[in-house]
């Protein structure tokens, strides 16, 4: 603060002026005066009307960097709550899809590993078959909708994705074992795994 047209200036604790890093919002220059007898500032320097503005300015830049800092933080988190919503919507529209093809109609026991051919006949009602339409040939009955096979999860893949997820279940497999045999370990080790 100014005290008889005379401003303050910051002093380090060497007794040269202290530098002028970010200052908390509403912050003021260091009072006149000691404390445990080291003189804070020369009570005889008439500090530059400069100061002032440097300390201001760092004070806004100061701001102005945790506003960013702040404002890009919340940027990531934003991203990462649309992804874990966008995730979510996945995950129920699997769960809705593996639902409804599990109340398809069936004249047989379903087992996992196996893959089932989904029909509709005539009347619009589906069923699922062991028959392909290959195996059907030309004398096929039905309406072929697509080829699907039951996971050991009861979750369906449609057979054009299998390769793909069985690729994908392999790794995890492979991880869970790498991770068996090794050591216990504070941190998981996914080396050698790629996809």
């Amino acid at each position: 603060m100014a005290v008889n047209g005379e401003a303050e200036s910051r002093v380090g604790s060497d007794g040269g002026e202290a530098s002028s890093g970010p200052a908390p919002q509403g912050s003021s220059l260091v009072e006149r005066g000691s404390v445990g007898g080291f003189q804070l500032t020369p009570g005889s320097r008439k500090a530059d009307p400069l100061d002032l503005v440097a300390l201001a300015e760092e004070v806004q830049k100061a701001d102005d960097f945790v506003r960013a800092n702040a404002c890009n933080r919340l940027t990531v988190i934003a991203e990462q709550i649309r992804y874990l919503q966008e995730q979510a919507r996945k995950v129920l529209q699997e769960a809705t899809k593996d639902a409804d093809l599990h109340h398809v109609s069936c004249s047989f026991v379903k087992k996992p590993g196996n893959i089932y051919y989904l029909y509709r006949r005539a009347s619009g009602q589906r069923y699922f078959s062991i028959l392909s339409p290959k195996d059907w040939g030309p004398s096929c009955p039905s309406e072929f909708l697509g080829a699907y096979k039951l996971q050991h999860d009861m979750s369906w893949t449609p057979s054009d994705d299998v390769k793909k997820r069985e690729a994908e279940l392999n790794v995890l497999e492979k991880l869970l074992s790498q991770q068996a045999s090794l050591p216990p370990c504070s941190e998981p080790n996914f080396q050698g795994l790629t996809m």
